[in-house]
């Protein structure tokens, strides 16, 4: 009897371990519109349930993903930045490693304030004095040497005299956001950069220069406001000279509400991230678990749906939604990737 039970039991968990139907994809706030946009096209297009998507921001989605080749974990992660060769290694110690890397286009990071407020026009190296835990005492950047104090500057004006006189308030994404990881390396790296003596750091103590240009400061400055976007242009729209850190499709959808500030004068605009020209912009990515291709049906059907050129290409709908499309060469190598299963090699 107690044997026919533990069967019955281990059955039950067995089967139900085979119930999910639908696909289940975790990961960036920012890739969140694009990847829910797909899903629900998908759903409408095909006789799949409609795949379930959630902001769970690149860190904590990729851990989820990682977790292991189980149905209980995710099927794909979307991510704002490349996959970290750590986690690369966390995913194969879990068995996770068969995963096909999918770039579907760019992004700009927007520093933008409530359209009722001052006009911001940022240089890199603003940001970087703005957001830093530690800064240079003298803030001249031929200076031979460098003594670094807790960043003092409470207002823009202190850091840039053609800066306004109001208090620095800046609302942005958690260390598990893909956003907050472009943000520390193009924007704080990038400010931290313009000091010769800083630059010199990074070949004689790469520990330290880490430490110094991407730490984020935590006297009240930088607000972390979660993976939600939704909860920033709210918060911008009763404080009018406060800014807020998203993407730019989030910018774009959100324009009657907000404007994004210039960044080395040029503003965030398609065809400025396209060209190059605005200086914090970063690629977009999801990755497929291809061990779950067999497991949940109507995977292969959404990739080919996400990768098509008609979603992600020039004329792709995703781009009415903000995505900066890839060139076609880049477009038709990530496509033939994803449709034909190719394994990631780091």
């Amino acid at each position: 009897m107690k044997k026919i039970l533990v069967f019955t039991i281990l059955s039950l968990f067995y089967n139900l371990s085979l119930a999910r139907d639908y696909i289940e994809i975790v990961g960036s706030s920012t890739v969140f519109p694009f990847s829910t946009v797909v899903a629900e096209t998908f759903g409408k297009k095909t006789k799949f349930p409609t795949p379930k998507v959630e902001a769970t921001g690149s860190g904590g989605g990729i851990k989820l993903f990682c977790k292991g080749n189980g149905i209980d974990s995710s099927d794909i992660v979307n991510s704002s930045r490349r996959i970290k060769e750590k986690e690369f290694q966390k995913c194969l110690d879990n068995g996770v490693t068969d995963i096909t890397e999918v770039l579907i286009g760019f992004d700009g990071i927007a520093i933008a304030n409530s359209k009722d407020g001052l006009t911001f026009d940022l240089t890199i190296k603003d940001l970087y004095l703005a957001l830093a835990a530690k800064v240079p005492a003298n803030i001249d950047q031929n200076a031979k040497k460098i003594n670094f104090i807790k960043n003092p500057y409470t207002h823009w004006n202190q850091i840039n005299a053609k800066l306004p006189a109001v208090k620095i308030k800046i609302l942005g994404p958690p260390p598990t956001s893909g956003t907050r990881d472009a943000l520390q390396e193009l924007a704080l790296e990038g400010g931290c950069k313009e000091y010769s003596f800083i630059k010199q750091l990074k070949k004689k103590n790469k520990e330290k220069y880490i430490k110094l240009c991407h730490t984020i400061r935590e006297d009240g400055r930088y607000i972390e406001m979660g993976e939600n976007d939704n909860l920033i242009i709210s918060k911008l729209s009763n404080e009018i000279n406060t800014l807020g850190i998203f993407g730019f499709s989030f910018l774009d959808q959100n324009s009657d509400k907000v404007k994004g500030a210039k960044i080395n004068n040029n503003p965030i605009t398609f065809e400025k991230i396209t060209s190059g020209e605005y200086p914090i912009s970063r690629p977009l990515y999801f990755y497929i678990k291809n061990s779950h291709r067999d497991k949940i049906k109507g995977i292969n059907k959404f990739i080919a749906e996400f990768v098509n050129e008609s979603t992600i290409g020039e004329e792709g709908y995703l781009t009415d939604k903000g995505l900066i499309p890839l060139p076609i060469n880049k477009l038709k190598k990530y496509s033939n990737d994803a449709l034909n299963s190719v394994k990631l090699e780091m």
